[in-house]
């Protein structure tokens, strides 16, 4: 490894930064400023604010030290939020580990296409108080369970993952932000753990126009409202292509989808078939390219209204799809 440059041994948090800054962007690293703010600011532990507003403070020997420490490890790849463990999404702070992939704000659109199909179908604003029942798959670190039960405070969730220590850390994040007694999290594939709760012949409440919703007693069907998910959906070919710290320090599971990155898409909208009551809704992120799959998919008679949303970029970043019939009904 080079050595890193040298620096005074009395620094102001400005002249820090400012060093902190150049080394990253000597490593090529993306957004060198924001992520030299963001290690100041933790091996500080102060906020944006306090920092701008000390800028000639002197910097102390250990925090000095623990700061320089952490730029030259962002400089070798490492992930900014395993070095702080946080993400920042939707407005709420997610513990990040190497176990769950980072939280990003294109994801947030998938939020934002959930609320809003759910207040369409719903009746409007009064469905942020309705007793929903949604299932999310893949959660991760559990960002978008969380931030949708942020929204929907009568609502109830089922986050499902393969990974135990994912799950671990979205319990972790659910408890952080009050909201662990409304989510279930599973260890499964995809929805396997929920199937045999089609198997029911009565049903809840249809979310419809105009029509509120209410919860599901004991007894009734075990059908969700809504299926979100942001699956695994890029292509393996395409390992290389990656950014460094996402193809050395993301965990591959919830990266690839597959040889072509859609593989995950038919039986997630499949299983989602199974288990959404009739009028409820399907809310899926959409890979590079995969829109035209995701359609097709959507085509099955089981699924209506189905609407591909782009993001303020005019990526076609999520798919949505109302649930019509039960598997095998015309």
């Amino acid at each position: 490894m080079g050595q890193q440059p040298p620096f005074a041994s009395h620094q102001s948090l400005r002249s820090a930064l400012r060093e902190g800054i150049a080394q990253l962007e000597s490593a090529r690293v993306p957004s060198a400023s924001l992520a030299a703010e963001l290690l100041l600011m933790h091996a500080l532990g102060r906020d944006r604010t306090w920092l701008y507003s000390h800028p000639e403070e002197e910097l102390a020997a250990a925090a000095r030290d623990t700061y320089f420490s952490l730029v030259a490890q962002r400089a070798s790849g490492l992930p900014t939020q395993h070095l702080t463990g946080h993400q920042e999404f939707w407005g709420l702070d997610f513990e990040v580990t190497r176990d769950v992939l980072i939280p990003r704000p294109e994801t947030e659109h998938v939020i934002e296409v959930a609320l809003q199909r759910l207040e369409l179908d719903a009746g409007g604003a009064a469905s942020r108080d309705a007793e929903l029942r949604i299932a999310d798959v893949g959660t991760g670190s559990g960002c978008i369970a969380i931030a949708l039960a942020s929204e929907l405070p009568n609502a109830h969730f089922v986050a499902t993952d393969i990974s135990a220590a994912a799950l671990e850390v979205a319990r972790r994040n659910a408890a952080r932000h009050g909201v662990a007694a409304r989510i279930e999290f599973v260890e499964c594939h995809l929805l396997d753990a929920h199937l045999h709760d089609s198997e029911v012949t009565q049903f809840a409440s249809p979310v419809q126009s105009n029509q509120s919703s209410r919860s599901v007693q004991a007894g009734e069907s075990r059908l969700f409202h809504a299926v979100v998910s942001n699956p695994p959906y890029i292509s393996r070919k395409e390992a290389a292509t990656l950014a460094r710290e996402v193809r050395e320090h993301e965990p591959e599971a919830a990266l690839f989808g597959g040889e072509t990155g859609t593989e995950m898409y038919a039986p997630l909208i499949t299983q989602a078939a199974a288990v959404l009551m009739p009028g409820g809704i399907l809310v899926l992120e959409l890979g590079y390219n995969s829109a035209e799959e995701v359609s097709r998919l959507l085509q099955a008679h089981e699924w209506s209204e189905v609407s591909i949303s782009s993001d303020l970029a005019g990526i076609k970043r999520v798919a949505s799809a109302r649930r019509t019939a039960l598997t095998g009904q015309q």
